[in-house]
């Protein structure tokens, strides 16, 4: 859809990056750390400077406590996070029940391990945990629970509630629990962000990921983080190291000083974006879409049955040419095994609203312009 709205000359609420970059002394510590001669290969696990800020970082938010030496392991994005953790972790044959829909590396990765899908889904129009459903998915075969919270594409907050019934279930089966947390700053409303490691029971089963991206609007620098108890970080350090090895030593050096010397900025950007997504929110509601007030994340899904389409695919299909907007089809988060029929996201399409006030604004204006009806059962 990017590459679609590059060429049609659309606004692209789809793909999830900001249109303005983050903090400027983050990149200047960045082209510091080149000069200073930071370019040869870090060591594996991550540059110890940056190893020992993600430690404080998550004691400082939250009170977990980890050695930066053997509880600590920088990766590749999260991207990267995800991979090896599922790698590293996952048998053939083993099941991973994780929440739908879902980030669209998770089935490729278990795939790619020989694991089994579970899904558990968030159901429209609110989004959140059904416990009986999570419990029905796991039985003698499930290796790990897979969560992600603040959740995209959803943008639903899991809460404590929701962390707790997930912990008993993790608990009372002999779980690992993955979970992805890089949005983990960017929550809304007075919404609280509670990371499942801090539940009792939990820091010795859960693998904990993140990143600088999304906190820090530096997405393409592709800087990620894993942490828990040492065996489950070596487990992503025994995969990491047949992907990248390494991950960029400059960028690293800079991350570190975000986090430590900008520690403020992520409160901020939450602020921002929580207009922006109102100013989002607000004008597809003014032309009849019925959109979901999401509590964090960059994105917000609409209901697109109300303009008599039953297909978002279709719709995002068209919509550049209709519009000049680029927006993103929902069922593509959902199971690949799923047919078109049986998709509960058929129906639902994803907007971004990380981008400038003026460029959101433009995107409903042009919304509002155009003829978006479309005949039902497309």
């Amino acid at each position: 859809m990017s590459a679609l709205a590059v060429a049609t000359g659309a606004v692209n609420l789809g793909q999830g990056f900001p249109d303005v970059d983050g903090p400027g002394s983050v990149l200047e510590r960045a082209a510091a750390a080149m000069r200073a001669g930071a370019n040869q290969y870090a060591p594996g696990p991550g540059v110890p400077a940056l190893r020992e800020a993600i430690a404080r970082h998550q004691q400082r938010c939250y009170g977990l406590a980890w050695d930066p030496a053997t509880e600590v392991v920088v990766t590749t994005g999260a991207t990267e996070a995800i991979a090896a953790a599922i790698l590293g972790l996952v048998e053939p044959g083993d099941e991973v029940a994780l929440l739908e829909p879902y980030y669209d590396s998770y089935p490729a990765m278990i795939r790619m391990a020989g694991g089994v899908r579970r899904p558990v889904t968030l159901r429209a129009p609110d989004f959140r945990l059904d416990v009986d459903a999570l419990r029905a998915a796991v039985g003698p075969r499930t290796r790990l629970i897979l969560l992600n919270t603040p959740h995209n594409p959803t943008g639903t907050v899991l809460t404590r509630a929701e962390l707790e019934a997930v912990a008993a279930v993790a608990i009372e089966h002999d779980l690992i629990v993955v979970t992805d947390e890089v949005y983990e700053h960017l929550a809304f409303d007075g919404a609280t962000h509670t990371p499942i490691a801090t539940l009792p029971g939990m820091r010795e089963r859960t693998l904990t990921l993140s990143s600088l991206g999304k906190s820090y609007s530096l997405t393409g620098w592709k800087v990620g983080w894993a942490t828990g108890p040492a065996h489950l970080v070596g487990a992503v350090l025994a995969a990491k190291q047949w992907l990248t090895f390494t991950s960029g030593a400059p960028l690293q050096v800079a991350a570190a000083y975000a986090l430590d010397e900008e520690a403020a900025w992520p409160r901020q950007l939450a602020a921002d974006l929580e207009q922006r997504r109102d100013l989002l929110c607000d004008g597809l509601a003014a032309i009849g879409l019925p959109t979901v007030r999401p509590a964090g994340t960059y994105f917000a899904i609409s209901d697109i049955g109300a303009l008599g389409w039953a297909d978002g695919n279709a719709f995002c299909r068209a919509l550049p040419a209709r519009a000049g907007v680029v927006a993103i089809p929902v069922q593509g988060f959902y199971d690949p095994d799923r047919s078109a029929e049986e998709n509960p996201g058929r129906q639902l399409v994803r907007w971004a609203f990380c981008k400038r006030p003026e460029v959101l604004a433009d995107a409903v204006e042009r919304l509002a312009r155009a003829d978006l009806s479309g005949a039902a059962g497309r």
